[in-house]
């Protein structure tokens, strides 16, 4: 073996005089197999007799290098001659496990990982020691800062072209054959060379006959030799080629369990001359699981565990507000409409948690020795990991749609309090029976409605401040380069600065992460500071209500919903602007009772459950209003039949409000704690409904208002998944705000069917 520092011959073990040489043999009969090329029909014999009868060192080499062309079988006459061969000076094949130990060796952030090459020509020829820089091994040109970021540690290098075999041939007239060496320094600073091993998918090493090997010693780049058939002079009609490098790097490096530290794997393919072919040189690092995904079932049993009781409560509590005794099919489909959005829950925190503990973890080694690397790019944790992304999606979809289907059948009435200051006579539009006038104006009510239509798509979080925010902070800020395969943190890379391949699950963790950020400062921002110190408008359409002398009855199950009590304290609100400052200036100085629905109480909102009784009155004096037909034709004996069911609706809640009827009163009382917890009702109502104090306004689930985590999760994963698929956080934006403004529509269309 020759060494970097000079050539120096190693005689055989326990001498000093080489061995006598074997006696001759003839080659005629010594493999029943032909050559393949004319290459190997003019050296190949040759090399083995001089080798096998006279040990000549290079006629070895030469010999070990026709078998190395061979990279698609060892069924060959080249590897036959081989095996036949006696002497000392012929080189190994391939390393074995017996002789090859793992050197202690350990990297921090962005060192270089030191590789040394001997190089050999195709007649067997030492050519020498060479440090393997950029364009050593690559065949693909490209700057230098590029090629030698395959050789920085830690990041994940991927680099493919096209060429034309011409460019190859170039490069390489003849092959050169190479054996890669790992430089290093041992524990008392002197520096060590370790051989690493060459695997070709094409030969596994099981194949070679060596009991415990690591892989092959020798590769080659490109081979025209072969293909020449007439004349070694003649342009090739063929050319093998490396077609992928891939430099495997095992963690940690000073204890990589029954892998080698380093694998060069080495596929090669013949194609035509002249022609383009496809090569690329990869460096990965490949690291043992462990227990990551029986980590991640676990985290997926208890917290879908936690999802289905979630559900199941939910349902509980919806069938109790419902009045339902009996399981039936509405009540399994309610049960998976919320298991559905408990899943997604489920499935978006966990991918969250795995794409924080990734960037954590890997990033996060700057100072200490890099032992940590990423999940193989297409492995099965990344994909399973896209599954999971994609499956949160879907069920928060069906999350959000049970969402708008309930908010499609909330039943909402707009009560009206005003008393009428006087009465006229009023005839029909078919100019028949004339009946009384009242002078109260219904754009009260109008004023009202159209406020609550305003409300229904009001949210705590800005939706396009949202997109603006977080495209700024990963496009502009540059925070999207901490999702990239490598230990750099650099937020702003130089221009000439390689830039390593996306990681989803970085990508995936540091989206969602600024997406939850923007959107949790939004909520503190807008509830702590806009809503207390600018304008609530929830709190503004509870006195506006007051204002107008009208009460909202909102029903979002069959005998669950929510009152906000608008009834003026003065009696009449369809007055002038004198009279209305008036009526807030007495309010101002305490000389009116409070806004509250009982005496000495400011309390506005509260939470309805009806009796089944009470429902059934309601459905009965509201039917005429559901079976009339709508649109803009509407008969003139329909319309009088709708008008007459909205006052008798109106006049039935009001006298229900003001306990009129004792067949169907109710309390009002306030909540304990865990009910309040777990949004149940434990109290047995009897024959009485109950109205449940409601300082939180929490009418606000009947909007979109108080449903901020379920949109706030849907759109970070339409975002997230958009970019999985794109790698374009610019895109997602676009694609996710088309996607808000049609929920906006569908939520304003679906109020407008009320």
């Amino acid at each position: 073996m020759k060494s970097p520092d000079g050539v120096r011959c190693v005689c055989a073990a326990g001498t000093d005089q080489r061995p006598p040489p074997p006696p001759p043999v003839d080659c005629r009969g010594c493999s029943a197999l032909p050559p393949r090329t004319l290459w190997e029909s003019l050296f190949l014999d040759t090399s083995f007799l001089a080798c096998n009868n006279t040990c000549n060192e290079s006629a070895c080499q030469l010999l070990t290098n026709l078998v190395v062309l061979e990279a698609f079988s060892l069924e060959n006459r080249a590897y036959d001659l081989y095996t036949k061969t006696k002497s000392p000076e012929l080189p190994k094949l391939w390393y074995g496990s017996t002789e090859t130990f793992f050197p202690q060796v350990s990297f921090r952030k962005n060192s270089r990982i030191h590789l040394k090459v001997t190089k050999y020509d195709a007649r067997g020829n030492f050519l020498g020691w060479e440090d393997v820089s950029g364009g050593t091994l690559q065949l693909c040109p490209d700057s230098q800062n590029v090629l030698e970021a395959a050789f920085v540690f830690g990041t994940s290098y991927n680099r493919s072209c096209s060429l034309e075999t011409s460019y190859l041939l170039h490069r390489d007239p003849e092959p050169t054959f190479y054996e890669l060496f790992l430089q290093y320094e041992d524990d008392k600073g002197n520096v060590r060379w370790w051989p690493v091993p060459v695997e070709n998918p094409e030969i596994p090493t099981s194949a070679t006959g060596a009991q415990n090997s690591w892989g092959f010693r020798r590769f080659f780049l490109v081979d025209g030799l072969s293909g020449r058939k007439q004349n070694l002079t003649d342009p090739p009609e063929t050319v093998t080629f490396a077609t992928e490098l891939l430099l495997g790097v095992y963690l940690p490096t000073g204890s990589p369990g029954n892998h080698p530290p380093f694998l060069l794997t080495v596929k090669y393919a013949k194609r035509g001359s002249p022609g383009t072919v496809q090569t690329s040189f990869s460096t990965t690092y490949i690291q043992d699981p462990g227990t990551a995904q029986r980590d991640t079932d676990i985290a997926f049993g208890v917290l879908g565990s936690l999802a289905v009781l979630y559900a199941l409560l939910k349902v509980s509590s919806w069938t109790r507000r419902s009045r339902l005794q009996n399981i039936n099919l509405v009540i399994v489909v309610k049960f998976f409409a919320y298991l559905a959005g408990s899943l997604a829950n489920v499935f978006f925190l966990i991918t969250l948690g795995i794409g924080i503990y990734w960037l954590i973890v890997f990033k996060g080694q700057q100072s200490s020795a890099a032992e940590v690397t990423l999940p193989p790019a297409g492995g099965p944790i990344e994909t399973r990991f896209i599954i999971y992304v994609l499956c949160a999606l879907a069920l928060k979809i069906l999350d959000l749609a049970h969402v708008l289907i309930t908010q499609l059948t909330v039943s909402v009435f707009f009560i009206d309090w005003e008393k009428p200051k006087e009465k006229g006579t009023q005839r029909t539009p078919t100019g028949g029976d004339q009946r009384t006038a009242s002078s109260v104006s219904a754009w009260r009510t109008f004023l009202i409605a159209n406020e609550w239509n305003e409300l229904q798509t009001h949210r705590k979080v800005n939706p396009s401040l949202q997109l603006f925010a977080t495209l700024l902070l990963l496009e502009v800020v540059g925070l999207k380069n901490l999702a990239s395969r490598d230990l750099n943190v650099n937020l702003q890379p130089g221009p000439n600065t390689f830039l390593a391949p996306w990681s989803p699950i970085l990508r995936f963790g540091i989206a969602a992460s600024v997406w939850l950020a923007v959107g949790i400062v939004q909520v503190v921002i807008s509830v702590g500071l806009y809503e207390r110190f600018v304008e609530d408008k929830i709190q503004q359409f509870t006195d506006l209500c007051s204002l107008s002398n009208v009460s909202v009855f909102i029903l979002v199950h069959r005998c669950y919903g929510f009152y906000i009590h608008g009834r003026s304290v003065h009696g009449h609100a369809d007055v002038s602007m004198d009279t209305m400052h008036s009526y807030l200036q007495r309010e101002e100085e305490n000389l009116c009772p409070l806004r509250g629905l009982e005496a000495n109480s400011d309390i506005q909102t509260f939470e309805v459950l009806l009796t089944d009784r009470t429902r059934a009155l309601y459905d009965r004096i509201n039917l005429p209003l559901l079976e009339a037909p709508r649109g803009t034709r509407i008969r003139s004996g329909d319309w009088d039949q709708r008008l007459r069911s909205y006052h008798a609706l109106n006049r039935f809640l009001a006298a229900f409000l003001e306990h009129r009827y004792t067949d169907t009163d109710y309390v009002v009382k306030d909540k304990f704690l865990l009910e309040r917890i777990l949004d149940m009702e434990f109290q047995e109502t009897g024959d009485m409904s109950v109205l449940y104090n409601d300082e939180s306004a929490l009418f606000g689930r009947a909007l979109f208002y108080n449903h901020e985590l379920t949109l706030l999760f849907f759109e970070a994963l339409v975002f997230c998944a958009v970019d999985l698929g794109a790698h374009d956080f610019v895109l997602a934006t676009i694609v996710t705000f088309v996607v808000q403004k049609v929920n906006g529509v569908n939520a304003a269309f679906h109020l407008c069917l009320h």
